[in-house]
Order: structure tokens, then sequence, then C-alpha cells
């Protein structure tokens, strides 16, 4: 009976461990991601999973939101293309109130709010990340609230 109960100990212990590992490796990717992308690094394309589902969710001027979605590929080029404007600009994003859950399947999402440079409003925003085979962690799904009203373009009428 005390094998059992000290073998069950250990095994919550363990399982814990490398939940509170994971989390503190989800938090420092995050970390990562938010100064990399700050400083135009080309190391943010490959933060993304090929197959990242990427949403803009733009507020529009009545309050009300759309759902942009678009794949990896297109967001990255798309990217990469504002970030020569974006650094002129010296653009840069602000994140608080910083969530981390575990949604289950080795998956993390972590909730924030975005405050762009030298705006006064914060805006929803979250990225979901998975431990790839090689153990670096991708985002597999991002969404970030914005009132650049140009995203409509690209919406699916549905």
């Amino acid at each position: 009976m005390k094998t059992k109960l000290l073998i069950t100990t250990i095994l919550c212990f363990l399982t814990l461990t490398v939940y509170a590992d994971d989390k503190d490796d989800v938090v420092k990717f995050f970390n990562n991601y938010v100064s990399s992308a700050n400083n135009y690094s080309p190391a943010v394309a490959g933060m993304y999973s090929p197959n990242a589902k990427i949403i803009r969710q733009v507020v529009k001027p009545d309050g009300t939101t759309q759902d942009v979605t678009t794949n990896t590929s297109t967001y990255i080029t798309q990217m990469k293309l504002g970030q020569a404007g974006a650094k002129l600009r010296n653009y840069k994003n602000n994140y608080s109130d910083i969530k981390v859950t575990d949604e289950g399947n080795g998956k993390y999402k972590i909730s924030s709010l975005r405050q762009p440079t030298g705006e006064s409003y914060k805006l929803k925003t979250y990225m979901i990340v998975q431990k790839q085979s090689n153990g670096q962690w991708q985002i597999v799904e991002e969404m970030m609230q914005t009132k650049v009203q140009t995203f409509l373009k690209y919406a699916k009428n549905s």
C-alpha cells in the first residue's frame, strides 16, 4: 500500500514538473516572439507552423468585428512587406494581461492584450503554440484584433 502511494506521489510530481517546465518554455517562447517581432527579426517567420491558422479580427468603427483568415505563407509574405514601413515608424507592440492555459494535446494558449505604439487602446490577441517533433515550439493558430480596415478586402463573403 505504501509503495502504491509513493509511486502515485512520484508520478503526480513528475507530471506537474513537466507541465511547469512546458509552461515556462511557452512563456519564454512568447517573450522571444515579442522581442523578435519588435526588432523585425527574420526569425519570426520560423516561429509559425507551415499550416498555422492565422486570423485577423477586424474591429470596425461601429465596434463590431469580422474575422479574416489566411494561411501561413500568405501571412509571412504580408508581414515581410509591412516590416519596412513599420521599422521606419518604429512600430512596436506592447503586451499585457498575458495568460497561458493548457489546451490539452500538448497545445498551450497564450492570451493577451496588444497595444500598438502610439495608441491608447488595447486589442485582444491569442496564439496557440505546440511543441514540434524537433522539440521547438511553433505557433499553430493566432488571432489578433486590428483596427486596420484594409484587411476586410481579404474577407471571404459568406
